[in-house]
Order: C-alpha cells, then structure tokens, then sequence
C-alpha cells in the first residue's frame, strides 16, 4: 500500500525516504467490504481517503429522497465530503464502497501537520484541490452544454474503465439520464 501513494505524491512533487516516511505516518489505513459505508450524511467526517483499491461512490440524498450521485473514487483517487471534512461540520452526503475498497486515510489534524512540516505536501494537496476543482467545473459545464449522448461519450474517453466496473444503472443517474437512454447510447456508440 505504501508505494502507491509514493508513487501518486511523485508524480507532482518527488521524495526522500525520510519525508515518505513521515508522511505515511500520519495516514491510516482501512479495509471497506462492498455496499459498506466509510460515513453517511449527518455522521461526521474523520478523514480525506486515498483509494488504494476498489471503488466509492459519493452520493446526495434530496429532501425527496432522491439519489444524486456526486462522485466515484476509484484507485489513485481521493474522496471525502470536503465540506464536512475542512469545517468539521456533519456531512451531507454519504460515501458507500461499490467494491471491497482498501483506502488510507488522513485526518484534518494531520494533514494540516503535513502542509505545515513539509512544503512539498502543501503544495501537492494545492495541485490535487486545483485538479478537483477542474473536473468539477467540467461536470458542471458538460450538464450545462452537453446532451446525453456528448456526456455519455466524454465518461468513455475520460473514465473508460468506469463504464466497466460500475452498475449501468448508478452510470445512468451520475450522466443524468434513464437507464434505458444509457442502453441506448451504449448500443449506438
């Protein structure tokens, strides 16, 4: 487990032995069966995870009860509710194991303590937040611009192996449409 984080923080800042090893000290690791929940809306939020394997599934429940699905987390990936997690206020989504998922994870006090001992970590967590802010922006933009067939062939070009590992139906609500206009897309594509 220690190596794929080492390798995911090299490729924007590198590392000595002893600065890896201070900062695999401050994360824990964890082990999640299928359908398990790392926390569900109204629970607090302990950690930012680092998806060593397996697959998350970050979702909203509406005052409907209706499902949105935020996000999926899948290896070499990080997931929290990030608002819930920087405030340390309760969270209002709820993040669920779609596969066994092992994760490391990193709580607020710690990760604090990374940015403030070693700069190269403040400024690897300020590229990872600058990523996530991209991918969201273009989720947003793509809901906005894109019909069901545009968005359905960007989430084969950008996560091709989602299309694989995740439930049509769980694909369908995340693109916004029906499973049977998934079906569909799928068979013309």
């Amino acid at each position: 487990m220690q190596k794929e984080l080492r390798e995911h923080i090299e490729k924007i800042v590198p590392l000595t032995d002893e600065e890896y090893g201070f900062i695999m000290s401050n994360f824990i690791v964890k082990h999640y069966k299928k359908r398990e929940f790392l926390f569900r809306e109204g629970e607090e939020v302990p950690y930012i995870y680092f998806v060593i394997s397996g697959l998350l599934m970050l979702v909203y429940t509406d005052d409907t009860a209706k499902q949105h699905i935020v996000s999926f987390a899948m290896e070499d990936w990080w997931e929290s509710d990030n608002l819930a997690y920087f405030t340390q206020t309760k969270a209002t989504m709820s993040l669920q194991c779609l596969e066994d998922t092992s994760v490391l994870c990193l709580p607020l006090e710690n990760y604090r303590l990374l940015c403030a001992e070693l700069r190269k970590m403040e400024y690897f967590f300020l590229q990872k937040a600058n990523a996530g802010h991209i991918a969201a922006q273009r989720r947003i933009l793509s809901f906005l611009t894109s019909n069901a067939g545009e968005r359905y062939e960007q989430l084969l070009k950008r996560y091709p192996s989602l299309y694989q590992r995740v439930p049509k139906t769980l694909l369908a609500s995340w693109l916004g449409v029906s499973r049977e206009t998934l079906s569909r897309l799928w068979r013309t594509s």
